[in-house]
């Protein structure tokens, strides 16, 4: 056996198998640094950012047969103590300095966006343009300085650093583009010398080398979801899907409509796009944030009851749901609940239950008053008004299932004494035990 190192070799890597299969089979166990696909041997080399994450892998893998899409896969330490080949997919060039950085960021636990972004960079020297993309590495953004000694600056003091505490690190290299072009300012991309570029996206970019339009970044990565899920996937959810447009048939067709779809799905990730089916009134197409997103809402709402008709929830054969006069546009709407606080909204995603959660309550609010709120959707047998950290939430108990769904689709986001509410289904059993 080699000697201990920080690369590790992995043999049996089939065509089917893709870079993201291997960074999420190893995320768990640290930052990957560098990763290379050598396809005429159906083997890789992946570097861990030290020996201890490389060896914490083997070692749990020596009692865990590593598999990916039914593949078995062999590791074991490389002869390599650095991986000096880097992919070219990533644009970058490693050490040397150009004013433009490629930032990966890794273990991903919040969406990062431009101004996120520009917050971490620009204490270190004028940022000229942003641009962040998706690609099979994570997700990265390029960030070009003004300066070419503020760009060397940035990644001398932020290499290896946290954005948020305990996730999203940061693997930083110099780009080998020369100038960034930027299209649009919003989410994903900016550019601070010229203010006045439109804010949405027309069509796609013609530039080649990175795509801007990527709304949400994919949160689906294994060392995500284990932190979310405290080191374990709900039992049927495999977070290996990549589909992430959802088949939604057997709908009440007279009381459904794309706000109320999308309070129900919203629970499980951010909505990209809702549309309804003319020519079957009874069918919808969701397009959730990531395929992971997408696996939890067929997994928890499949069989569910919604205004007297089971759901059929299955994956759709379309990819995305495509932009028209017909589609709902959620991908900006502030009342997604993943843009924030991702992993703890993710360790609350559960089938529905006859328990609602309410919450961003006003503080002067009654249960008289959230008791007249909901009253219409179903037979209420309890309900518990409380204080946590300062704010009004609520449990409310509904006879049924179904009450319990109705009144979430139908008032999560609607108005009560002046504040939007929101609902979620609560796992508790019983308003006796503590609230949520």
């Amino acid at each position: 056996m080699a000697e201990p190192s920080k690369v590790i070799h992995v043999r049996n890597v089939g065509h089917e198998i893709s870079e993201n299969d291997l960074l999420q089979l190893f995320q768990p166990f640290g930052v990957i640094t560098k990763l290379v696909m050598l396809r005429a041997k159906n083997q890789a080399l992946l570097q861990m950012q030290d020996v201890p994450s490389a060896m914490a892998a083997l070692q749990y893998y020596i009692n865990v047969q590593p598999s990916i899409r039914g593949r078995n896969v062999y590791i074991q330490f490389s002869s390599h103590q650095e991986l000096t080949t880097v992919d070219q997919n990533t644009q970058g060039r490693g050490d040397e300095p150009n004013r433009i950085l490629l930032v990966t960021i890794h273990h991903m636990l919040y969406p990062i966006t431009v101004e996120v972004l520009h917050q971490v960079f620009s204490p270190h020297g004028f940022v000229e343009k942003i641009v962040t993309f998706q690609k099979s590495a994570g997700f990265q953004a390029l960030i070009q300085y003004q300066l070419h000694q503020s760009a060397v600056l940035a990644r001398t003091s932020l290499q290896g650093r946290n954005i948020y505490d305990g996730c999203c690190q940061l693997d930083i290299q110099f780009s080998n583009l020369d100038e960034l072009q930027v299209n649009y300012n919003n989410d994903r991309s900016r550019d601070f010398t010229n203010p006045n570029l439109p804010s949405e996206q027309k069509g796609r970019s013609s530039q080649s080398g990175y795509d801007s339009g990527v709304p949400f970044p994919q949160m689906a990565n294994a060392a995500a979801i284990a932190a979310a899920f405290g080191g374990g996937l709900p039992p049927g959810i495999t977070g290996t899907n990549e589909r992430c447009t959802i088949l939604v048939s057997n709908l009440n067709s007279d009381r459904i409509d794309e706000d109320k779809l999308f309070n129900l799905f919203s629970l499980y990730g951010n909505i990209m796009r809702i549309k309804l089916l003319h020519n079957k009134p009874d069918h919808a197409l969701v397009q959730m944030g990531d395929g992971f997103q997408a696996e939890l809402a067929v997994h928890f709402l499949k069989g569910a009851i919604l205004f007297g008709k089971r759901l059929e929830v299955n994956f759709s054969k379309h990819p995305i749901i495509t932009q028209g006069a017909d589609t709902h546009e959620y991908i900006n709407s502030n009342l997604n609940r993943f843009n924030r606080n991702a992993a703890k909204n993710y360790r609350y995603c559960c089938s529905p239950t006859k328990m609602i959660h309410l919450s961003t309550l006003p503080q002067d609010v009654t249960e008289e008053e959230i008791l007249s709120h909901l009253e219409e959707h179903g037979t209420i047998l309890n309900t518990k008004l409380f204080e946590m950290n300062g704010k009004k939430q609520a449990l409310v108990m509904f006879e049924t299932e179904e009450q319990a769904t109705e009144a979430l689709v139908c008032k999560h986001a609607s108005s009560l004494g002046g504040s939007i509410i929101r609902i979620s289904f609560s796992q508790l059993q019983s308003i006796r035990e503590n609230s949520q």
